[in-house]
């Protein structure tokens, strides 16, 4: 797709349009929501040093707690979106901001709240809970508050790190607009003499292109540009990685990654599991990177050679049939997850395509109170679809938990979202490989299967050695320099893609990576895949049993710990087992394909 056919957005029709209507019907009717929310955060403190007075005080503060946050919630997810729809227009970016302010304001507001619950024994609370029933649904969040008192700091220093999560955020708010709003990349000539301008979105696109040549210009000149932000970036992913250790250390914890993952109740020892049981088998990848090299008939793999397609041709999917595909996909799960899927695509869940200066990647938003919503940029081929179903997951995720629990319990972490997501890809393979005759189609399809392995299983798990050895670094009181980060990047890709040579622009490639701006997130795209594997075999040889589990731990949120969760479906991620077999189901893949060529 050249500059040229990236459509603007009024050119698009309205029915590949999410439906942001739904939360505001104009900008006018979010200000009166805005504006009447501020003006609630002075009711919320007015509980200060009232929390624990009885069980009628403490549930009323929850409750205040509750209405406020669903309603910046609200406030905040329009603004959002608004501004993901043109990273380029300021009035959006305007609201953006000032939702940004308001979160920490209502987050600085209630951040009494928690120091003063740490106050009282379990035994203090569990006689309020039974002093007032309505209290009972709170249980595991007692359980959790009280988890965290060790790293809890006084109402006063909680408060001012509230204030501080704009600033302490402001690397990733730098990153983002630089890369979505700013960033543009030289137009590259294709194979039939016309031009081609990569974007963040249709980079990996165009690397699947059977021209090796323009696979390399491509490449060179997407990462030359990055060379030229190399400052930028570099001091922008060092300031973030501070960020994380500087609030790991206010709250008591002797690393950023401790922090991080304690939020989600994760020990570090699952983190250092899934590591070493993938960089004690990369010769499977390897094996993944020598088939490549073969099939494409190329003497040295290259970096530009990573993402075509062992598959030769193109198969293109447009929206409508990966829509269709994805619904027959997850009849496994049963008629109602199914009908639920087929009821949202046709309810402008989905803002579907790429237009000028929108937001890129994929992601599943919307609040406790409104429908699901999902950002694409849809690119007419298997990738998109699996990206659709990969997002549709997190949306039935959230939709079957906000009408099953209450609002404290409407949030689930990440470590459990991504197995949600990649239930839904490895059920759409299932569906693919068990009904689509066309063998091109087939073939095209275990490909696709066979690289989201590689880039979710161990890709991320580099991404992850990556992250704690900066953080490890900088914790050490050494320098992150670009420098730096190229080298430790560089000696992890040239472990894990052994049969790959490298140039200069692969070593670049942290550059374009914004999950590093959410520290210690992308572990939990390895482990999801992971849990998701086990989780659909079990689906597939078991049936409804084991898809009625997999539902009950969708529709609890976080009412229970994520290792919890995923032990009631079926799988224990504390244990080597599921990172193993999901190495296996990955050799066999390759395996399978090794025995077509």
């Amino acid at each position: 797709m050249s500059a040229a056919d990236v459509p603007e957005r009024e050119e698009v029709d309205e029915q590949y349009k999410w439906d942001l209507d739904s939360l505001f019907a104009s900008d006018g009717e979010w200000e009166e929501a805005f504006e009447a929310v501020n003006e609630r955060l002075d009711d919320l403190e007015a509980y200060e040093g009232r929390v624990t007075a009885d069980a009628d005080a403490l549930e009323a503060v929850l409750e205040t707690r509750e209405e406020i946050m669903r309603e910046v919630a609200d406030v905040s997810a329009y603004a959002r979106m608004r501004s993901d729809e043109d990273t380029a227009d300021q009035h959006y970016q305007a609201l953006s901001a000032r939702a940004q302010s308001l979160s920490a304001d209502a987050s600085s507001a209630a951040s009494f709240i928690e120091p003063e619950l740490q106050q009282c024994t379990r035994e203090e609370l569990q006689a309020f809970v039974e002093e007032n029933p309505a209290l009972e649904q709170y249980e595991h969040y007692f359980d959790d508050v009280l988890r965290m008192k060790p790293h809890t700091r006084s109402s006063e220093v909680e408060e001012l790190l509230a204030d501080l999560s704009e600033v302490t955020g402001a690397g990733g708010e730098v990153y983002n607009m630089l890369t979505n709003a700013d960033m543009e990349f030289p137009p590259v000539e294709k194979p039939d003499g016309s031009e081609v301008r990569p974007t963040l979105s249709n980079f990996t696109t165009l690397l699947k292109n059977r021209d090796r040549d323009f696979r390399q210009r491509v490449s060179e000149t997407f990462y030359d540009e990055w060379a030229g932000l190399r400052n930028a970036v570099g001091t922008a992913y060092k300031n973030s990685v501070k960020a994380d250790i500087k609030l790991a250390r206010a709250r008591n914890y002797d690393t950023a990654r401790a922090a991080s993952l304690d939020d989600a109740n994760i020990p570090v020892g699952v983190y250092d599991n899934l590591v070493d049981t993938v960089e004690a088998n990369l010769d499977t990848l390897h094996r993944h990177a020598e088939l490549k090299r073969d099939v494409l008939g190329v003497d040295e793999l290259r970096s530009w050679d990573l993402y075509t397609p062992l598959a030769e041709g193109e198969v293109e999917v447009p929206y409508e049939e990966a829509r269709d595909h994805v619904v027959e996909a997850v009849a496994p799960l049963g008629e109602d997850y199914q009908s639920r899927v087929a009821e949202g695509l046709d309810s402008r869940w989905v803002d579907v395509y790429e237009t000028a200066n929108k937001r890129s990647g994929a992601y599943s938003g919307g609040t406790y109170d409104s429908q699901p919503y999902i950002l694409m940029n849809y690119q007419d081929d298997i990738t998109s679809m699996y990206t659709l179903a990969h997002e549709l997951g997190h949306s039935l995720h959230s939709e079957l938990t906000s009408e099953t629990q209450p609002h404290v319990y409407s949030g689930y972490e990440i470590f459990v979202a991504e197995v949600a997501s990649t239930v839904n890809e490895a059920l759409l393979t299932e569906h693919l490989l068990e009904t689509v005759e066309d063998e091109e189609f087939r073939r095209h399809v275990l490909d696709e299967y066979l690289e989201r392995f590689r880039s979710t299983l161990f890709r991320q798990t580099m991404f992850a050695d990556f992250e704690h050895r900066t953080h490890e670094l900088a914790e050490d009181g050494e320098a992150i320099t670009p420098d730096v980060c190229d080298e430790i990047y560089g000696d992890l890709k040239a472990e894990y893609y052994e049969p790959m040579a490298l140039d200069d622009g692969i070593r670049r490639e942290w550059m374009r990576i914004p999950h590093f701006y959410y520290g210690f997130y992308v572990y939990q795209y390895a482990t999801g895949i992971s849990a998701a594997n086990a989780l659909v075999d079990r689906i597939m040889e078991e049936g409804e049993p084991a898809a009625a589990d997999y539902r009950e731990f969708l529709s609890k949120g976080s009412r229970e710990y994520p290792l919890e969760l995923l032990r009631g479906a079926g799988v224990d991620m504390a244990s080597p087992d599921p990172v193993e077999h999901a190495i296996d189901a990955y050799g066999d893949l390759v395996a399978e394909f090794e025995s077509l060529t």
